[in-house]
């Protein structure tokens, strides 16, 4: 399921959709925020253009949308239901739980994004 050639491989590692050898953002980590969303202009092993069109990766925000209320919910079961928390911590904790995965939630969204368009093709990995 995780393995590579699969598009929650590229989803999750945050490589190129096409041929899955190469990070598409150019720094691995989504925490160094001034760099959160630097993207490399193409694959350095298959030459894939990433940005395939002037502001592409506008529809990534209405991923992002559905994956920030995957986390919400996320954050809503644990704190409400194994933690038994009110309902005001639960919303603070909501909100936290955004703020501090709001880098991660938007790669995420990115990458689910370029995968929709974008399939892997075996013949251009790395021998």
């Amino acid at each position: 399921m995780f393995k590579k050639g699969t598009k929650l491989y590229s989803i999750l590692t945050g490589n190129c959709p096409k041929c899955h050898e190469e990070c598409m953002f150019k720094n691995k980590n989504p925490y160094a925020l001034s760099e959160a969303l630097s993207m490399n202009e193409k694959c350095s092993n298959c030459d894939t253009k990433y940005k395939i069109e002037p502001s592409f990766f506008y529809g990534a925000m209405y991923v992002s949308y559905a994956v920030g209320i995957a986390f919400a919910v996320a954050a809503f079961v644990v704190s409400f239901y194994f933690f038994k928390a009110s309902i005001h911590v639960v919303f603070i904790s909501i909100i936290v739980t955004l703020i501090i995965f709001l880098p991660v939630i938007l790669r995420v969204s990115r990458n689910i994004w370029i995968n929709i368009f974008m399939s892997y093709d075996n013949s251009l990995t790395k021998k």
